[in-house]
């Protein structure tokens, strides 16, 4: 029997299992109502009111503080003799990694052609209403994180769920946010193994495939597969045996470089059509408000932007915490101030970029998807690119390889820290985790297992219902520490010390909730 059949078999058995299961699910997780014409997801709706909810609750704290956020991350506050594993910037860039990712290529390829030129502004204000929300998370994950006896840290919602309920709401707190706390290292392990792993490896090696001569290239036979997937699967070995220190001096390489690549490609673009700039800016915003062709309208726009800007930058799914809490630092709203950077790179910027680029390229592919001709998708984002760089197919399949790769990496980490906690910290324990994930990553170029994605993707957005009651329950912690560390600055600026002003912060937190 051949490898091909074999792994065909394997895709149809475990499809036949799960695919009930992921429909059902898929089913409740985004349901939608109808509203003017317009499929309403209630999910989606969910983390957007999130968004808004915190933005008022913080005064705009994405807009004020956004300066501040910036000296953070260039260490101006770095805390050295803190505990923790990474800088400011280095926890940044692993966060922004598992975020960035094939989705600011292909996803908003998708969006754009679905909801028209106009989704691109819904989507801006989603991933800048989005950033107050990781700012109260992140800040929440690095307050309740757990500091080891070797140094290492761990943190996430199954930390400041337990840790954060119980402090504010005595014994009944504590035994709720023990059952959350456990849903979601579930939910955060089995989107690591199948979403962040599996499905970022099946569809780098799809780009790479189709660069290099499609089915009948030197990449497309199931050797091709199988070597590319275990080349992969020794790369993300290698690094994630070293821990977030390890993940963390790779990605604060990776992330600037491969988002320098992509972000150069679409000033080239946008140069070379430079007179046609102004025009595509008016056709975003025109399309915002008085979109053509889109079921619903503007509320339909509306609604596809806020999905694809939701679904890139993670904004309330409780992943990023995980990364940031491993920061240096006595002073959690500090590193929450440097998460809210990430949605504005991920959708503000990334996102933004991409469609910018095709709006003005405006492809053939796309204009085909804006009239039901194809799906699109990545193809749309090297067709832009195309217009004006003949050969930048290839760059971008560096880029894509670049983007899933640290992906995994990171993804590679959340899973680590929900799995330990889970079954424990052990040596063995975590062998048997890092062997599973590599495993998974070497079937990914092999396999689709699209029912398990599809599966993954449901499971994580249903951490999003849990995670946001959390933060809305624990928001008055989040403004105390926020008051804490701008205490701080100002005491800094006026060239005084903090002495041990965190702990003492911490405690003065804790005496008063």
């Amino acid at each position: 029997m051949s490898l091909d059949s074999i792994t065909q078999n394997i895709d149809e058995s475990v499809s036949a299992f799960f695919e009930p299961i992921a429909g059902r699910l898929g089913d409740i997780v985004f349901y939608s109502v109808t509203i003017a014409g317009a499929d309403v997801p209630l999910i989606v709706t969910w983390l957007g009111l999130a968004g808004i909810v915190f933005t008022g609750w913080f005064g705009f704290v994405q807009v004020r503080k956004f300066r501040l956020a910036v000296d953070v991350v260039r260490g101006k506050y770095d805390d050295k003799d803190s505990a923790g594993e990474v800088n400011h910037f280095q926890a940044l860039t692993a966060a922004v990694s598992g975020t960035v990712g094939l989705g600011n290529i292909a996803g908003v390829a998708v969006a754009v052609s679905i909801g028209g030129a106009g989704a691109t502004f819904w989507m801006i204000l989603c991933g800048l209403l989005g950033m107050a929300t990781k700012f109260v998370e992140v800040t929440l994950g690095v307050k309740y994180r757990e500091v080891h006896a070797d140094g290492t840290v761990s943190g996430g919602p199954m930390h400041y769920l337990p840790k954060g309920l119980a402090e504010r709401f005595g014994r009944n707190g504590k035994s709720l946010g023990k059952v959350l706390a456990v849903l979601a290292s579930i939910m955060i392990l089995f989107f690591g193994l199948f979403g962040g792993n599996l499905f970022q490896v099946n569809q780098s090696y799809a780009q790479l495939v189709s660069v290099t001569g499609g089915e009948d290239g030197m990449m497309g036979s199931s050797g091709g597969a199988l070597f590319f997937g275990i080349l992969v699967a020794a790369l993300v070995g290698i690094v994630l045996l070293g821990g977030i220190r390890s993940i963390a001096a790779v990605t604060s390489r990776l992330v600037p470089a491969m988002a320098g690549i992509y972000i150069v490609a679409c000033l080239v673009v946008i140069l070379v059509n430079v007179t046609a700039v102004p025009a595509a800016i008016g056709t975003i915003i025109e399309g915002a408000f008085n979109p053509e062709g889109v079921a619903g309208g503007i509320l339909g726009a509306l609604i596809i932007g806020f999905r694809r800007a939701a679904f890139s930058n993670e904004a309330g799914l409780g992943s990023a915490p995980i990364a940031h809490s491993a920061v240096k630092t006595k002073h959690p709203a500090s590193e929450g101030l440097v998460a809210l950077l990430e949605p504005f790179i991920d959708t503000v910027i990334i996102c933004t970029m991409t469609a910018l680029t095709i709006v003005i390229a405006n492809p053939d592919s796309w204009g085909e998807a804006r009239d039901g001709e194809s799906i699109g998708g990545v193809t749309i984002t090297s067709d832009a690119f195309a217009t004006v760089l003949p050969w930048f197919p290839y760059i971008l399949t560096v880029a894509v390889m670049l983007f899933a790769i640290s992906t995994v990496l990171t993804w590679g980490y959340y899973g680590l820290k929900a799995w330990t906690y889970l079954f424990g910290r052990s040596r063995t324990s975590e062998i048997v985790y890092k062997s599973l994930y590599t495993l998974l990553a070497v079937a990914g170029s092999l396999l689709t297992l699209q029912t398990l994605i599809d599966l993954a993707d449901a499971v994580l957005f249903m951490l999003a219902v849990i995670n946001i009651i959390g933060l809305y329950l624990l928001a008055p912690v989040v403004r105390r520490e926020l008051n804490n560390f701008l205490e701080y600055v100002r005491t800094r600026k006026a060239g005084g010390t903090d002495g041990d002003g965190g702990d003492k912060d911490d405690e003065s937190a804790r005496a008063t909730v």
